[in-house]
């Protein structure tokens, strides 16, 4: 079976308005080309400024095939490698994070400088360059206190992303913050179905208590179904945007992504069981006020986030397989804040570790169901489910023209 033809056929006959046909979420095929032509090909978040505020300080991810390495130079510069030894391939960095002087790959010692460079290869032949073998580096940019990554070797423009968001984030200093918490669950779900579940809160009244408490469910709290007209949301709007924070809602052109300031609800000020502040310190001093609502920012395929005045919640989406999905949430606070004192740690996860917990269950759900040979697309609700339609046809958008280029990209410095 040609997968790549089959797959361009099924786009180009899609029904607008319903949901993708039963391969896109179980067949390992088409997975393979998700990897190939959207995750090997654009931009995505692996993490924060804060979690390698130090030179040495590192993380690692896996995204598809490729381990990757994000590091801190000595020159204050964040880079991320391919995890990769060039003696004989062994992964250099096997911890999910840590702080070293130099990376040393465990198999034979091969050691490189914070910059990638080979430093060390213990006894080999005379005529052996260093220099020619240093890590392979994978394109990286930092905004916001947020850190991207590309494996394309010629990735997309960045900079009309960083243009857009800079701005909103700019006062809420995360590149200063900590991370409080990290959670990362797995979910038995194919990661359009994670997307498309977080896409709409049609389903947030039945399945979300918690998180019903505080977050509103009007579907144009994203931005995408009529924010313009919602008085609710122009109020917000110009509330923050007089005390110096951008909160109008802007997507691009084609749109990847997208961020908005919303309104929760009634008094809120956190995502707490009782909306009260989860955090006795801002987020960032130079918010002064905690009525912001929350900063949303979604950028296709790996991240959806909330920055609240006293934190912010922050979400990475990583494919495992064509029927798993890693998704990982960071709790992130002022710098000072003390645990104990500033926060109570339970208290500040409890409604997202609940409402992850939920999701969870209904991806999982979704996904058996959608195993069925009785499976056939259906319809998307056009009132709640406008940001789940937004998704799937940026999804059909980026694949069919690339399936129809009949070339898989390559890959930056893999030879």
């Amino acid at each position: 079976m040609d997968t790549r033809n089959d797959m361009l056929r099924l786009l180009n006959n899609r029904r607008p308005g319903f949901s993708l046909e039963q391969p896109f979420y179980i067949d390992p095929g088409f997975y393979q080309l998700d990897l190939e032509l959207v995750w090997y090909r654009d931009w995505l978040f692996v993490g924060h400024d804060c979690e390698v505020a130090k030179p040495g300080a590192f993380f690692t991810v896996q995204v598809g095939d490729y381990p990757v390495v994000i590091v801190r130079g000595r020159d204050g510069q964040i880079r991320a490698f391919h995890n990769s030894c060039r003696h004989r391939g062994s992964r250099v960095c096997t911890a999910h994070k840590g702080t070293s002087a130099r990376l040393v790959c465990p198999y034979h010692q091969w050691t490189y400088d914070l910059d990638g460079s080979l430093v060390f290869a213990r006894q080999m032949a005379d005529d052996f360059r260093k220099e020619e073998f240093g890590l392979k580096p994978v394109a990286c940019e930092s905004v916001g206190g947020y850190i991207f990554i590309c494996l394309a070797q010629e990735p997309a423009d960045f900079a009309p992303f960083r243009a857009m968001m800079e701005p909103y984030f700019r006062p809420h200093r995360l590149g200063e913050a900590k991370v409080a918490h990290e959670a990362t669950i797995v979910e038995k779900g194919n990661w359009k179905l994670v997307w498309e579940n977080n896409r709409e809160c049609y389903h947030c009244a039945a399945n979300h208590p918690e998180l019903c408490k505080t977050f509103p469910e009007a579907p144009t709290v994203t931005g995408v179904n009529g924010a313009e007209s919602d008085p609710d949301m122009l109020a917000h709007w110009a509330k923050c945007e007089a005390a110096g924070l951008p909160s109008r809602f802007r997507i691009d052109d084609r749109g990847q992504y997208r961020a908005t300031r919303a309104p929760l609800l009634r008094d809120a000020v956190s995502y707490t069981s009782t909306g009260k502040r989860a955090v006795g310190r801002n987020l960032s001093d130079d918010v002064a006020t905690d009525r912001i609502g929350t900063l949303l920012l979604y950028h296709y395929p790996t991240t959806w986030n909330h920055v609240l005045g006293d934190h912010a919640v922050t979400f990475r989406v990583l494919p495992i397989s064509a029927t798993e999905t890693a998704v990982t949430t960071k709790w992130l606070v002022h710098k000072d804040a003390v645990e104990g004192v500033d926060y109570d740690l339970q208290n500040l996860i409890h409604v997202w570790t609940e409402t992850n917990d939920e999701d969870r269950r209904i991806v999982e759900e979704n996904a058996f169901g959608i195993r069925s040979p009785a499976y056939e697309p259906g319809p998307y609700s056009e009132l709640h489910e406008g940001g789940v339609i937004q998704f799937v046809d940026w999804y059909a958008g980026f694949m069919a023209p690339r399936l129809a280029e009949g070339a898989a990209p390559r890959l930056k410095n893999v030879a």
